[in-house]
Parts: structure tokens; C-alpha cells; sequence
């Protein structure tokens, strides 16, 4: 492996900062790990490596720059930061500006900075952690990989909210769609997986998790996609309501007297399979509460799955065929049973499992989970850290 292989991924959030030391050529992480609490008493850093062996450090300032500043730190007494050749950083919202991964100077700083009003709960947290690790490494080239990437190759029809049309022109009030990196990097995998024809094809993806959002890719390039502005439209989530009638809100607020923030709030945080359930956002813990007769439980997962079959089955309206349907997240990837519940209701398309094989794909494992003869469903395990990684060392070569 050459010294100069290994990138640095970084995903900032507002409390807390994922990290992982990828060899380009290899999906596994040397190094990886997270910060939490960050701004809080309690914060520290956890560093696990590829051996199984972890430390858990407490932050004395528990702010983003200590942190990057302990993991840096990690990295000399390990021999690794001779050897990155760059930093990717991942960025929630490009907005039109950005259409591909970028090498971050100061005017893209100016509009990563000017994006926040659309995606105000991450790219501040994301710009935090780009300013931070450009203090401490300010020689290696530091790249922003956008999770709207994509989906810019949407076309009008596809992203034009119908609203007055002005709103679009001079507040960019469009949908942008989410989770690219991660669809891209599943697009891909399939095509190969399943030796499809790279100029005609057609692949679902839904990419399901406490986020979650499906995508039609057509030929390589995403046609459409279930979240929107923000990534509160769409699928029922973790705690996000998806798509909502406006309507609803507006009467909710009427009866309960808050205002348009506070609602805001409560459809992204204390909603989805929270808000229906009332005991958590975790998949798993309601899949047991299901077993057990927990009916809000049954209801939270019967609620999600007919979403995401509902909008799976929009989604193939915008494909002209369909090659195969795959499965990604730590839901889709782990949970057999909302595989199953969601292929019983697309039964409609030609769709069925192998149930042994459904039931066996879980815990990281990749291949078909269709019946002989019928459409191809699959589960591929995501990896947007590899191709955050790809995307920085590729654009450092050319800085």
C-alpha cells in the first residue's frame, strides 16, 4: 500500500465528528471512530482501528478543533499523518452550485457558508469541521464530497416544486435529494455486481436507515429521488415525519398555538417511527416490541413500509427499465423482515423473495435475495467513506 493512499474522511455534525483513515484502494478503515458531545461536559473521542483495538479519550475544551486536534494527535503516534494525501470532507447541502466533489478554497467556503440557509442544521456543523481541520492541516488538500452532488442531474420536471415559480428563481426553493454519495457508490456497485449494460439500464436503490431516501438511477445518473429542499420529505425516518400535507401542519398549529418553527422541529426530531411508535426511533427495538404485541410498534413499521413501497413504485415511473432493486442502509442492509413486508406489497410488479436468502443476507453481507426467475432484488452494503475517499484523492492528484 503507498503512503500516499491514505485519505481522511471527516463528517461534522453540530455535536459530534465521525472520522475514518481510508487506503483508496481498499473499502476497510485503518483508523475510525467518533467524537460526541461535543460543546457539552462530557465529550470525548473514541479511536478503534482495524485490529479491534479502541481508546476512549475525554476532550478537555470539547470543541471540533480539540478534537481534530487528539486525532491528529492519534495519527503521529501511529505513523499515519505523513501519509494522507488529503482530507474529504463531507458537506449535506451543494445546492446548484455544485454538481461534483471540489477542492475547498475560500470562494467555495463562501458558498458552502451562503447553502446554510438550506440546510442550517449541517452545513454550519460541516463548515466548522472543514475550518477546524484546515488550522491544523492547512498543507494537505481539503475536498468537499456533497451529498446533492447526484442528484443535479435531475431534470426540471422532476425537481420544480408547484409553487410560484419565483420561489425557485430567487429563494432556490427545488428539490436537491440526498444520500448521493451513497447512491452513487451503490449505483455503481450493482452495475458491476450485475454486469448491467452501462448505457441501458435501470436501478432502485433505497438506501434506508435512521435517514432514509430512495433513488431512480438511470444509466449511471440519478433521474429521481424521495427527499427534497431538506431531507425531511419523503419516506417515513428514525424521527422525521417524511411527506407531510402541508395542510396538516398548518392546522396543527392553529389548534396548538406554535408557531412554524416549532412544528419544524417536531416533524425532524419527535416524529416518523418515534412519534408514531412513542418508544423509539430504533428499526430494531420496534421490530422486537412488534413480536411482543407492541401495536404502536406494528403500526410504526406498517406505516413505514407502505411509504417506502408506495414511493418505490413512483419511482419506477421514472425509469425505462428496471434491472434491479436494492436494498442499502443499516435497515435495508441488516433488517430482512422490512425487506419482506415491503417486496409483499410490490408483489404487483413482479417482485418476490427467496425468503432463505433474505433471511441470510445481514451483518454486512452483499448478493441477491430474489426468487429464480424474478426480477433482481439485492443487498449491497453502502461505503460513502471510500467514496468520499476516491473523490479526494482523485481531485488531490489534480491539485
Amino acid at each position: 500500500m503507498s503512503l500516499s493512499s491514505l485519505v481522511l474522511v471527516i463528517n461534522c455534525g453540530s455535536s459530534s465528528l465521525k472520522f475514518s483513515v481510508m487506503p483508496v484502494n481498499d473499502g476497510q478503515p485503518l483508523l475510525f471512530g467518533l467524537a460526541e458531545r461535543l460543546g457539552l461536559d462530557n465529550a470525548v473521542i473514541t479511536v478503534k482501528d482495524s485490529a479491534g483495538n479502541k481508546s476512549v479519550l475525554s476532550l478537555e475544551s470539547a470543541s471540533h478543533h480539540e478534537a481534530l486536534k487528539v486525532l491528529f494527535a492519534t495519527l503521529r503516534s501511529k505513523n499515519l499523518i505523513d501519509s494522507l494525501a488529503a482530507i474529504g470532507h463531507r458537506v449535506a447541502h451543494g445546492g446548484s452550485d455544485f454538481k461534483h466533489s471540489v477542492l475547498i478554497t475560500p470562494e467555495v467556503i463562501e458558498k458552502i457558508q451562503a447553502l446554510s440557509v438550506l440546510a442550517p442544521l449541517h452545513n454550519p456543523a460541516n463548515l466548522t469541521g472543514i475550518e477546524a481541520a484546515q488550522a491544523l492541516l492547512p498543507s494537505l488538500p481539503h475536498i468537499a464530497v456533497f451529498d446533492t452532488a447526484f442528484h443535479q442531474t435531475l431534470a426540471p420536471a422532476a425537481y420544480t416544486y408547484a409553487i410560484p415559480y419565483e420561489y425557485q428563481q430567487k429563494y432556490q426553493v427545488r428539490r436537491y435529494g440526498f444520500h448521493g454519495t451513497s447512491h452513487r457508490y451503490i449505483a455503481e456497485q450493482a452495475r458491476a455486481m450485475l454486469d448491467l449494460n452501462q448505457d441501458d439500464h435501470g436501478i432502485l436503490v433505497a438506501h434506508l436507515g435512521n435517514g432514509s431516501s430512495i433513488c431512480a438511477v438511470k444509466n449511471g445518473h440519478s433521474v429521481d429521488t424521495s427527499m427534497g429542499m431538506t431531507p425531511l420529505e419523503g419516506l417515513v425516518m428514525g424521527t422525521r415525519s417524511g411527506d407531510l400535507d402541508f395542510g396538516a401542519a398548518a392546522y396543527i398549529a392553529s389548534c396548538t398555538q406554535q408557531p412554524i418553527e416549532k412544528i419544524y422541529q417536531t416533524v425532524n426530531n419527535a416524529s416518523g417511527l418515534y412519534g408514531i411508535s412513542g418508544i423509539s426511533s430504533d428499526c430494531r427495538t420496534l421490530q422486537e416490541a412488534r413480536e411482543n404485541g407492541n401495536e404502536r410498534a406494528g403500526l410504526a413499521i406498517d406505516v413505514m413500509v407502505h411509504r417506502l413501497a408506495r414511493h418505490l413504485g413512483a419511482h419506477l415511473t421514472s425509469l425505462s427499465r428496471l434491472d434491479a432493486l436494492v436494498f442499502t442502509g443499516g435497515i435495508g442492509e441488516n433488517s430482512a423482515l422490512i425487506r419482506e413486508l415491503t417486496i409483499e406489497r410490490l408483489s404487483v410488479l413482479g417482485l418476490k423473495l427467496d425468503k432463505q436468502k433474505n433471511s441470510d443476507m445481514v451483518g454486512g453481507r452483499s448478493g441477491v435475495i430474489s426468487a429464480e426467475g424474478f426480477p433482481t432484488i439485492a443487498v449491497i452494503p453502502t461505503n460513502e467513506e471510500k467514496m468520499i475517499a476516491m473523490d479526494a484523492a482523485q481531485i488531490a492528484q489534480l491539485a
